[in-house]
């Protein structure tokens, strides 16, 4: 039988993507005071946004229970008996305990793995696709659980903050906790280092993020897979996306919306590019 691939919405993976590759998304919740949405699902991005912005009520964020990856697992059990879990990292939620406590939940007829990217956002998508095509030319659960960990130190995610507030008021700043004494006007760059948010540099305008994001993918001699998101400025995505033609194929370039519980740390105007490594 062929193995079942399994994520969570903070991979940022398009309802396109996963159909065409198989992959069940397991969605987190954002919740505006006693409001509850499931990321993607019952709240669109478009939706999340204009509140984030407008609305007074500062959103909060909760790993799906374990009872929903138990649904998934008991679902996909009907199809398979090999399932490979893959979610965003320990260190910024609790979404890989859940989905490891439900394994001890389930039957025995079906063997699952579960495993912590150690990254998050299309930094995380980009290992999820990679293990879906590898599903798809024919993988067993072992092959592309070891393919899966091979790939994990070879995703770079690289994220354009228009401000920090959002990240700190969310409590997931990490290792950039330096850079909220930084004057107001500049835009800090992190990445996703060890599993946290960590700083990589701070610059000025939004021109120059957008010149180092290029110049981050540009580093790189060969790239397996590019994708770039945005929270609030498709158009600066889109230029970017322009921009990356003459280093990679644009028809191979994953475009997406930073995803509403991601954004409830990047906030507006957000732009962030990931690397997975050849």
């Amino acid at each position: 039988m062929t193995v079942q691939i399994v994520t969570d919405s903070l991979s940022d993976i398009t309802d396109d993507i996963a159909e065409g590759l198989g992959i069940t998304v397991v969605p987190l919740t954002v919740s505006f005071g006693k409001e509850s949405f499931l990321d993607r699902i019952t709240m669109s991005t478009d939706e999340f946004y204009h509140r984030l912005v407008h609305d007074p009520i500062w959103p909060t964020t909760t790993q799906p229970p374990p009872g929903a990856f138990v649904d998934v697992y008991n679902k996909l059990a009907e199809e398979t008996d090999e399932i490979l879990v893959i979610t965003l990292s320990t260190k910024l939620s609790g979404t890989y305990q859940s989905a490891l406590a439900a394994k001890s939940m389930v039957d025995e007829k079906c063997r699952i793995e579960v495993i912590d990217s150690l990254t998050v956002a299309m930094g995380l998508g980009l290992i999820v696709i990679a293990a879906a095509k590898a599903v798809q030319a024919g993988a067993n659960l072992d092959e592309v659980t070891d393919l899966v960990r091979r790939a994990i130190p070879r995703s770079h995610l690289f994220a354009f903050f228009d401000t920090l507030k959002y990240l700190a008021k969310g409590g997931r700043i990490g290792k950039a906790q330096g850079l909220l004494g930084a004057m107001l006007s500049i835009k800090p760059i992190l990445t996703v280092k060890d599993g946290e948010m960590s700083p990589l540099t701070r610059v000025r305008s939004r021109a120059a993020g957008m010149d180092y994001l290029y110049n981050s993918v540009a580093g790189f001699p060969n790239i397996e897979g590019l994708a770039v998101e945005h929270s609030t400025t498709p158009d600066d995505a889109d230029k970017l996306i322009e921009r990356f033609g003459s280093l990679f194929p644009k028809e191979r370039i994953y475009s997406s919306t930073i995803s509403p519980v991601v954004g409830t740390y990047a906030g507006p105007s957000a732009m962030a590019v990931s690397v997975l490594e050849a």
